[in-house]
């Protein structure tokens, strides 16, 4: 009885573990700012520390931000950018608790960065 009660046990406890999935990607929002690859990028994390994110990460050969808020339940902001027609071309994809942000969240940043950039600020 003992051994059926562990085994029994033990088969509950696993098969919990293999049911947690992990969450899915983050999807991007995207669009189109106006400036140069470097001047996005240098906005965005002005717009970022503003907010009260620390930028982790920033390399403007790779066109790539990584920044963290460090207040509960915890966020991570990545942005991607590429020279694109007439300007550059961001995407953003943003983490809190570690579950992905929906884009229609971003898109409030991507416009007050696209107003910033097109203000000439």
């Amino acid at each position: 009885m003992r051994r059926w009660l562990l085994g029994f046990v033990l088969t509950v406890t696993l098969g919990g573990c293999a049911s947690m999935a992990p969450p899915a990607p983050a999807e991007p929002a995207t669009g189109n700012v106006p400036g140069s690859v470097v001047e996005v990028l240098d906005e965005s994390m002005a717009l970022l520390m503003e907010s009260g994110y620390v930028i982790r990460h920033a390399d403007a050969d790779l066109g790539r931000v990584e920044a963290i808020l460090g207040r509960w339940p915890g966020y991570r902001v990545r942005l991607e950018v590429q020279p694109a027609e007439r300007g550059s071309r961001v995407e953003m994809t943003a983490l809190r608790g570690g579950y992905p942000l929906p884009p229609d969240l971003l898109e409030p940043w991507l416009m007050t960065l696209r107003s910033r950039l097109g203000s000439g600020l």
